[in-house]
C-alpha cells in the first residue's frame, strides 16, 4: 500500500523501514519531512494512506481533503488522538489507527528522570562543573523516601510511575475517573483530586487530553497544590494551562517544575530553532526560571519504543490492506464526552 509518512526525521525512517522489511508484504512508503495540514494535505495525492505523528492536523478540512486524493487510512504513531477530528474521518470514509502501548517504561523512566534532575539539580551541576564552578550553593535537594507522590491518571504508564515512586519509598496516591484494580499493586491507593493536590509533593501526570483534562491544571488547581510541589507533565501539553504555571512559579506554589509536553509545542518541538527567536512568549518566560527543566517530547523516544511504535503501524497497514480494518482501530466510541 502507497503511504505518505509525515512528520519524519531519520530515526523515524530508520525504524520504519526496518519493520516494513520484516513485513510479509512490505508498503510502499514516501517519507515527508513535514507536517501534515491544510497546505500539505494535497502531497498525499496518489497515496492510499497516511501515517501521522503527535502535532499533525487531522480536523475536518484535512480529512476531507485527503479523502479527495484516495486516502483511505490515516494511522498515528502515538497512543493519542486529541488531533483527530474521529467523526470528520467517519464521514470521509477514512479509517483511524494508532499505537495504544509501545512502551510504558520508556515514558515513566523520562518521568523519573526529570523528577530526579529537578530535584538533585543535576542539569544546574552538571552546567556548573563544566564551567569550573563547584560550589554547593543552591543546589539542596530532598529525600523522595517519605514523600507523598500524587499520580494523576492510572493507566499503564501512571501505574508504572506510581510502582517506581513506590519503590524509591514515596507515599503514592493517584486521582483517575476510572479506577484500575492495579493501583494497589503498584502501592498505591485512589483519593480525590482535591486532596491529591493539597498533600502531594510530587504531583505528575498521565491522563489522556480530552475536553475534560483540557487545562485541568489550571490557577485553581495551582493556587490548592501544597507549597513548593513538584509538578511533572509528560501526558499531553494542554492538560496544563502554561501561563497559569508562571503565576505559580513566581508565588513559589510550584517549587520544581519538569515539562516533556507543551500546549503550543506543535510550532517548536522536534525542530532545530537554536537560530531562531522564540516568538512564545509563555515559554520564553517558563525558560527562565532556575527551578523549570523543559525536554522536547522526549519520553518516549527509547530503541524499544521506537521499534515497537513501527512494528504496530506497519502492523495496522497491513491488517487494513487485508481486511479493511486495521489492527488498532479509533472508533466513536472511544472518543471522550
Amino acid at each position: 500500500m502507497k503511504t505518505a509518512v509525515y512528520s519524519t526525521r531519520a530515526y523515524d525512517r530508520d525504524f520504519l523501514a526496518e519493520a516494513n522489511r520484516a513485513a510479509r508484504s512490505p508498503h510502499d512508503l514516501s517519507f515527508i519531512e513535514t507536517h501534515l495540514g491544510p497546505q500539505t494535505a494535497m502531497m498525499a495525492e496518489g497515496h492510499a494512506a497516511v501515517c501521522v505523528f503527535v502535532n499533525d492536523v487531522l480536523d475536518r478540512q484535512v480529512l476531507t481533503a485527503l479523502s479527495k486524493t484516495g486516502v483511505r487510512i490515516a494511522a498515528l504513531r502515538c497512543a493519542g488522538f486529541n488531533n483527530v477530528d474521529v467523526a470528520a474521518a467517519q464521514d470521509a470514509g477514512i479509517a483511524l489507527a494508532r499505537v495504544p502501548a509501545y512502551s510504558p517504561d520508556a515514558i515513566a523512566e523520562h518521568t523519573l528522570a526529570l523528577i530526579l534532575c529537578l530535584n538533585r539539580k543535576v542539569h544546574r551541576a552538571y552546567a556548573r562543573v563544566r564551567e569550573g564552578n563547584f560550589a554547593l550553593e543552591g543546589l539542596l535537594g530532598f529525600d523522595l523516601k517519605g514523600k507523598v507522590a500524587g499520580i494523576v491518571g492510572t493507566g499503564q504508564i501512571g501505574l508504572r510511575v506510581a510502582a517506581i515512586l513506590h519503590g524509591f519509598g514515596c507515599e503514592v496516591i493517584a486521582s483517575d475517573p476510572f479506577p484500575s484494580g492495579a493501583l494497589e499493586d503498584a502501592g498505591g491507593r485512589y483519593v480525590d483530586m482535591d486532596e491529591l493536590l493539597a498533600r502531594s509533593d510530587i504531583v505528575s501526570l498521565h491522563c489522556p487530553l480530552t475536553p475534560r483534562t483540557k487545562h485541568l491544571i489550571d490557577e485553581r488547581a495551582i493556587a490548592a497544590m501544597k507549597q513548593g510541589a513538584m509538578l511533572i507533565n509528560t501526558s499531553r501539553g494542554a492538560v496544563v494551562d502554561a501561563q497559569a504555571l508562571i503565576g505559580g512559579l513566581k508565588s513559589g506554589r510550584i517549587g520544581h517544575l519538569g515539562l516533556d509536553v507543551y500546549e503550543e509545542e506543535g510550532d517548536l518541538f522536534f525542530e532545530d530553532l537554536s537560530g531562531r527567536v522564540l516568538h512564545d512568549d509563555v515559554f520564553a518566560r517558563l525558560l527562565t526560571f532556575p527551578n523549570v527543566l523543559i525536554t522536547g517530547h522526549q519520553g518516549f523516544f527509547t530503541r524499544e519504543a521506537m521499534t515497537a511504535i513501527a512494528e504496530t503501524t506497519i502492523a495496522n497497514f497491513s491488517r487494513f490492506e487485508e481486511t479493511g480494518e486495521p489492527l488498532h482501530p479509533v472508533t466513536m466510541d472511544m472518543v471522550a464526552p
